[in-house]
């Protein structure tokens, strides 16, 4: 019960601090509310009070709580994917955009947007509007399947091998991405240049439904998965005689960091580092204890995210700075510090 207790008041710490960001972010913006603050226009606004414009709507509801909820969810998605990928293979370094995962992702919606109008009038109206959303998908999962399969033998997973085959993928991402930058037309190319350095810019509560319902789907899965991973880290031998079947948890892990991975390249592009950065410093702090880094992972993820956009929006006001430029810069040293911790291991 003790460890239980340290758990939620870490949570509840962590969910608090959050809490002020997002009051602090709805603050931020060159917009101006006038005499009453933004936190009052929203007030206002859920009250229903009609003395609000149609302009301070917009900006308050559409674009600044709408950008602020999607930083939360997609920060916290990147976080529990890399913290679950990490568990997996028993690796600090596996996250989802070093071992190709947001690579594979980005390549098929780049190939969606780019080549989608040819085929796309083929297609039931559902796949239509989610087209790009599905490639992404598609992409990230068969990402994961080709770095598992090329990087795991008799059930032991080679880290050099898993990181090569993520450069190779990011590498014929990056390539065919490139091409298709030569021959898209400029709607195409602005779309294209918002997949490769992330931004929150284009949030909708539409895509935030989707996004929180894949949120919750996927936790259910992945969250009480943390004792399942503590035991990974034993061996899977020794997990398997623990009662832990190693090949189910293996595959659910696998589908659902693609589908998370995959839902978040889809609404934001590539913003890097954020699986890599979080569980680092949580590790720091209660070590491999996967019941306590994934549901921790999930609130701080998004303290992480909402703090950079947050800077992003303000940093070269009233122009906005792409969001995956701050998180890779971020993560960079983080990176190096963990091949100077690790480098006799690997």
């Amino acid at each position: 019960m003790k460890a239980q207790s340290k758990l939620y008041f870490y949570l509840i710490t962590s969910a608090v601090l959050l809490v002020i960001i997002a009051v602090l972010s709805l603050q931020t913006g060159v917009y101006d509310f006038g005499e009453k603050s933004p936190f009052m226009a929203l007030w206002q606004l859920i009250k229903g009070d009609s003395g609000l414009s149609l302009s301070d709507k917009y900006v308050i509801w559409d674009v600044r709580a709408a950008r602020i909820i999607m930083a939360i969810l997609i920060g916290s998605m990147l976080s529990v994917s890399g913290t679950s990928l990490q568990g997996l293979f028993k690796n600090p370094l596996a996250t989802g955009d070093l071992i190709g995962l947001t690579s594979g992702a980005t390549l098929l919606a780049a190939i969606a947007i780019v080549l989608g109008g040819h085929f796309k009038e083929y297609l039931p109206e559902a796949v239509q509007f989610s087209l790009v959303g599905i490639a992404a998908f598609i992409g990230s999962f068969l990402s994961m399947m080709l770095v598992y399969r090329i990087s795991t033998s008799g059930g032991k997973t080679n880290v050099v091998m898993m990181l090569l085959t993520g450069v190779a993928i990011t590498a014929i991402g990056f390539s065919i991405t490139g091409f298709l930058i030569y021959i898209s037309k400029d709607e195409q190319l602005r779309d294209l240049t918002f997949w490769n350095l992330g931004s929150l810019a284009a949030a909708t509560w539409t895509k935030n439904i989707i996004l929180a319902v894949v949120m919750i789907i996927a936790y259910i899965v992945l969250l009480p998965k943390g004792k399942a991973l503590n035991a990974m880290m034993l061996g899977e031998k020794d997990a398997y005689h623990l009662g832990i079947n190693v090949e189910r948890l293996k595959k659910q892990i696998i589908i659902i960091v693609a589908l998370m991975v995959g839902s978040c390249v889809a609404f934001s592009g590539t913003i890097g580092f954020v699986g890599l950065i979080v569980p680092y410093i949580l590790r720091l702090l209660f070590k491999s204890n996967y019941a306590f880094i994934l549901p921790l992972s999930a609130v701080c993820g998004s303290i992480l995210l909402l703090t950079a956009d947050t800077f992003s929006r303000s940093i070269v006001a009233p122009s906005e700075l792409p969001i995956g430029i701050l998180t890779a810069l971020m993560g960079g040293p983080i990176f190096i510090a963990i091949l100077v911790k690790f480098k006799k291991s690997l």
